[in-house]
């Protein structure tokens, strides 16, 4: 290890023996903090605000509309929503009493945990740092922060925003590559978020496993968008293109490849090929509203990919500016190269089928998607669908846009994650919510006390 990682290492165990004191002080706990904490941070994000838009179009080439509405505005509505109902949020819940321990009071205290760890990817760099960030402060938790390495421009506004916002001992941001998330993971917390690849979710959670540490793990996967042929083609086009190509297809909620009924493929291929010029023109490249590849090994990645299959749409390419045309392939097979990992690029990928029994066949045999797109105008169709198939949640007739609502949680189930957040399930999330029944001493009911000789026609009768 050399002397530049000593010193890290050094900082890192203090900060934490730092934040486990504070934690310890209690001040945390109270609710007034909490709620100051969030208004500082909220004014903070306002201050940084020009900072982090041009942090985000060095990084990612992201205009400054899909900047505000993905990162920005997104997690200061969170702020907001946390805000309004933090303090009814915080109580003590009442729940009844059962007959066996009648006249007792029984409610759950929704305590922190202590010192949570949140890990951050590249795509959403900050929205996705910072909305886990709220939930950890609405629930009284200290904080260390894993901001994305490749995504540096935004990472080092994060960390000048949060040293100058927040106490070290409170809030800490901890930066580097993948090294620096194997030395984090060997020290104890009482609480871990991840949000990232599979194949780090595995590391995260292995390393967790050494001290028993819940985890949250946001991942992905190749997320299905089904059109069936009764579907308003017009409106499936748009709001395809519209989900595929935010942020260049880097958004782990894509809709990674399309199932088209084979009646109305050829009809909903002109349609999306329409939706993209009328979006980002007849050369995106030139589009101040089109998003570059994060870096040189993600953009090989895409552009191998490209290679292998059929391009009826697109398929330019610049290695300089990491740019990849939105491209359309056609005629994809299961066993195909860009049908085995998530894409997380500006792909759209065509797969035809004549009923809507192989589609569910097919889903259902792979991994659990994150997310599921399914565009018809028949309920029966919806409601069979959705009950043969699972996702971490999804879409009727519309992509990407169920994350919006702070009243449904996000996450993964299986192989896409474990774990959900927004709105009360990021309080939820970060707290332990434990039970405390609090009983009368004005009498004791000796049922319960050995000797039990006869007693069990009792006990029978209580337990129903």
């Amino acid at each position: 290890m050399n002397a530049a990682l000593n010193r890290e290492q050094v900082d890192l165990d203090a900060t934490i023996k730092l934040q486990r004191k504070f934690f310890l002080d209690q001040k945390t706990k109270d609710i007034g903090f909490r709620i100051e904490s969030l208004k500082k941070l909220k004014k903070a994000i306002i201050k940084y605000e020009d900072a982090i838009y041009d942090a985000l179009k060095k990084d990612l080439n992201k205009s400054k509309f899909e900047a505000y509405t993905t990162e920005i505005g997104f997690v200061l509505e969170e702020i907001s929503y946390h805000l309004k109902h933090l303090k009814k949020w915080a109580k003590p819940t009442k729940v009844r009493t059962d007959l066996v321990n009648f006249y007792s009071r029984s409610y759950i205290v929704h305590e922190p945990f202590g010192v949570v760890l949140i890990i951050a990817p590249w795509n959403y760099p900050f929205q996705l740092l910072v909305d886990p960030l709220i939930g950890a402060i609405s629930a009284g938790n200290c904080v260390m922060l894993k901001p994305a390495n490749y995504s540096k421009n935004v990472t080092n506004v994060i960390v000048n925003m949060m040293n100058e916002t927040f106490d070290r001992e409170y809030i800490s941001v901890y930066t580097g590559g993948r090294e620096a998330i194997q030395e984090i993971l060997n020290h104890r917390f009482d609480y871990i978020f991840f949000t990232g690849s599979t194949y780090l979710g595995r590391i995260v959670m292995e390393k967790a496993s050494r001290y028993l540490t819940p985890v949250s793990l946001e991942l992905g996967g190749k997320s299905p968008c089904i059109v069936e042929d009764d579907a308003n083609l017009d409106v499936a086009a748009r709001r395809i293109v519209f989900g595929k190509l935010l942020n260049a297809g880097q958004t782990c909620i894509a809709p990674d490849y399309l199932f088209v009924n084979s009646r109305i493929k050829e009809q909903l291929i002109e349609k999306i090929k329409k939706c993209i010029i009328l979006s980002y023109g007849d050369n995106p490249k030139l589009s101040p509203d089109y998003g570059r590849i994060i870096n040189d090994a993600q953009f090989k990645k895409l552009k191998g990919l490209i290679e292998t299959g059929k391009i009826i749409f697109g398929g330019q390419t610049d290695e300089r500016e990491r740019y990849i045309a939105p491209t359309i392939m056609d005629n994809v097979k299961p066993d195909d190269p860009i049908m085995q990992e998530e894409i997380f690029g500006p792909i759209f990928p065509i797969m035809e089928y004549n009923n809507l029994d192989e589609v569910i066949h097919f889903i259902n045999s792979r991994e659990k998607p994150l997310a599921f797109y399914f565009f018809t105008s028949s309920r029966k169709k919806e409601k069979m669908v959705l009950s043969q198939t699972t996702s971490g949640g999804g879409c009727i007739n519309d992509t990407m846009v169920h994350l919006t609502n702070p009243r449904m949680p996000f996450g993964g189930v299986g192989n896409s994650g474990m774990g959900a957040y927004h709105g009360k399930f990021s309080f939820d999330t970060f707290s332990h919510h434990r039970s405390i029944l609090a009983k009368t001493t004005l009498f004791d009911i000796p049922l319960r006390y050995p000797p039990y000789k006869d007693k069990l026609k009792y006990a029978k009768m209580v337990f129903k």
